[in-house]
């Protein structure tokens, strides 16, 4: 592993991460001026503008300190620039993590294992960026007629889209947490208790209205299983 963080953390890798990381930021920028400069063509005063802003950016500290965890979990196997290209342009911890796991699996070895080399390593970091510049690349070409595809199949079944995006999502995470569970007594516990965990606070925080909640909930459910499970080893 010292080799592989070596090389992850390497200059090359930190720039080529910087890259990454200020077009994002140069995106969002140019996002805020141009949002900036519209809002008087409906009616949005200055002081509105600013409001919104102020609120967008609150709203963002929730789920940054969210994946916190599960960001500190990536950096020490696949190295800081690298983690902070991914969920700089991704921004979601959870996806990443899963492709991450696929990457390696792939390679057949296990995230940060002993036997998870150099190569495993490549093959990870070729999962994640592959990964994630398909649906860049199938959202810029075929957007339009996603539109009208979803507008099709709305007018039949409103809630299709909805249940194939989220059963796609459920056995991607199943698949992955199985193979897992079937190691031992303790990923077996971590798991179940993760995910009671994490569907306890979510619905806590829809019943509360408590919204921020929602987006700590991977990262409690994480530190809630993975002590259990520790503990379950030590009884």
């Amino acid at each position: 592993m010292e080799e592989i963080l070596r090389v992850a953390n390497s200059t090359p890798v930190w720039i080529f991460a910087s890259i990454v990381v200020a077009i994002v930021i140069f995106q969002a920028v140019t996002f805020i001026a141009i949002a900036s400069k519209t809002a008087p063509s409906i009616g949005m005063t200055s002081q509105e503008s600013r409001r919104a802003l102020r609120a967008g950016f609150i709203s963002c500290l929730g789920p940054s300190f969210g994946i916190a965890i599960v960001i500190i979990s990536l950096i020490t196997v696949l190295g800081a620039p690298f983690t902070l290209m991914r969920i700089g342009i991704i921004g979601s911890a959870a996806t990443e993590l899963t492709a991450a796991g696929i990457g390696a699996n792939a390679f057949g070895v296990e995230l940060g294992s002993p036997e998870f080399s150099m190569q495993a390593f490549t093959t990870v970091v070729w999962t994640m960026c592959l990964g994630g510049t398909g649906w860049l690349i199938f959202a810029a070409l075929f957007t339009k007629s996603l539109g009208k595809v979803q507008t099709k199949v709305a007018r039949k079944n409103t809630k299709m889209m909805t249940i194939i995006s989220t059963a796609a999502m459920l056995g991607a995470f199943a698949y992955l947490a199985s193979q897992q569970m079937v190691t031992g007594y303790g990923q077996a516990i971590a798991a179940v208790v993760s995910g009671l965990t994490m569907m306890g606070v979510i619905h806590f925080s829809k019943k509360k209205e408590i919204r921020w909640l929602s987006e700590w909930a991977l990262g409690i459910a994480l530190v809630v299983g993975m002590t259990l499970g520790y503990i379950s080893t030590l009884i």
